[in-house]
């Protein structure tokens, strides 16, 4: 074969990877334009096999990958051409290996570690770990851990919350299968998960965290919807968003407790939320009406409604969960359509978190320090900050403008 084939400045580096990831006596050479691995275990006579990739920089990641497989598949116990076999997904594993595994995966998640709620296993886990045992145990099975990732989150729009959720699930689920039941290393999820994630076109990036709606826009969309049964159902589902500022899913934990001491009846959340700044605690909400455009409160009397089972909540457990099925009713709705254009125009963006968020706004405008806002909404002073700009400003002027009416001063001396 032509010289220019060894010398290419590809090719030392090409096989310095693979030297690396392996040991001494394996290496890849060209034949036929397409790439071979060799094995001279000492003293032992060579081995070697043919790979399905071309002989060229474009392949030579994929090769090394491959080889990196091989390499560990051989180092279990199997020859050369086995491990090849099993590397390139031709050999897949039994069916009952892979159920198994997601039965021991779904009992680790639930009873060891840091553990979860069979809601969130439902609803995180067991869509993305049973459409991967299905597709392992399948016909065409994928041939590896990138392969199977794709296949399963390539439903949802690159770089989505969704898509993230789904191949972090996933990630835990072969990590699980091969630390602790038994299946091969070459099954071992990538460390790196942007590249399956994605990212959202920079055409249509928008504010996906979601703008806070004024009391009006909030009245005016509910004054829209539908007077059928579904129509009630998800009016009354939006009026305990903006009066309570739950999340979405917090409404399917919430409840009326009774004071012990003081007799009053009052809403309380029981949801707790694990993220990177700790655990959400179960907690009292505090209510905060709407106003309408005369600044009259609005009486909606949803405690004493709920207490009396005069609420029905629409389904909020089913699907992707509360906010999409929320997201999903809201969309065929022309109130919807017509809010979400008046926000756009603004270079705002409207998203069912967005009636939480006009809580905090409401909270502010009506004097309610950021601390005991952030205690009723369930997160930390911090992330209240972080989150919400007005309340850090509202913070600082009052903080300051105490201060100067301490002094006897104005605020413009």
């Amino acid at each position: 074969m032509p010289a220019k084939k060894f010398t290419e400045p590809w090719v030392a580096g090409f096989r310095t990877s693979v030297r690396s990831s392996t040991a001494q006596g394996w290496s890849v050479r060209e034949w036929g334009g397409r790439v071979r691995l060799e094995v001279r275990p000492k003293g032992l006579p060579t081995q070697s096999i043919a790979l399905p990739f071309d002989w060229g920089p474009n392949s030579s990641g994929d090769v090394v990958t491959r080889v990196r497989n091989i390499y560990k598949l051989v180092a279990e116990g199997h020859s050369l051409a086995s491990a090849a076999e099993k590397a390139a997904g031709r050999a897949p594993l039994a069916q009952h290996d892979w159920t198994r595994a997601a039965d021991s995966f779904k009992v680790q998640k639930l009873q060891h570690g840091n553990t979860i709620k069979l809601e969130t296993w439902d609803h995180a886990y067991a869509p993305v770990v049973s459409m991967a045992v299905e597709l392992l145990t399948g016909k065409g099975a994928p041939g590896s851990p990138a392969d199977l990732i794709d296949a399963c989150i390539r439903k949802w729009k690159p770089g989505s919350r969704m898509r993230q959720i789904r191949a972090q699930s996933l990630a835990q689920f072969l990590r699980h299968a091969v630390d602790r039941a038994g299946m091969p290393v070459l099954w071992a999820p990538p460390a790196d998960l942007k590249q399956h994630v994605g990212a959202k076109a920079p055409a249509t990036a928008v504010n996906q965290a979601g703008d806070p709606f004024t009391d009006k826009q909030i009245l005016n969309l509910l004054a829209a919807l539908p007077e059928d049964a579904a129509g009630r159902r998800w009016a009354d589902a939006i009026c305990l968003l903006a009066e309570l500022g739950l999340r979405p899913g917090e409404l399917l934990h919430l409840q009326v407790k009774t004071d012990p001491a003081t007799g009053e009846s009052h809403w309380w959340c029981s949801y707790q939320k694990r993220s990177g700044g700790g655990t959400t605690e179960p907690r009292r909400v505090e209510p905060m009406p709407l106003v309408d455009a005369d600044g009259a409160p609005q009486e909606w009397n949803l405690l004493l409604r709920w207490q009396a089972g005069l609420i029905e909540l629409p389904p909020l457990s089913s699907g992707n969960g509360a906010g999409d099925g929320m997201r999903t009713y809201l969309q065929r709705q022309p109130g919807w359509k017509a809010l979400r254009a008046e926000m756009a125009a603004k270079g705002e963006n409207a998203v069912p978190y967005s009636f939480r968020h006009s809580y905090s706004l409401r909270c502010h405008r009506l004097g309610i320090d950021a601390g005991s806002a952030a205690s009723s909404m369930g997160h930390s002073l911090e992330v209240h900050l972080r989150s919400y700009p007005w309340a850090s400003e509202a913070g600082t002027a009052s903080a300051f403008a105490r201060a100067r009416a301490t002094l006897g001063m104005t605020a413009t001396a």
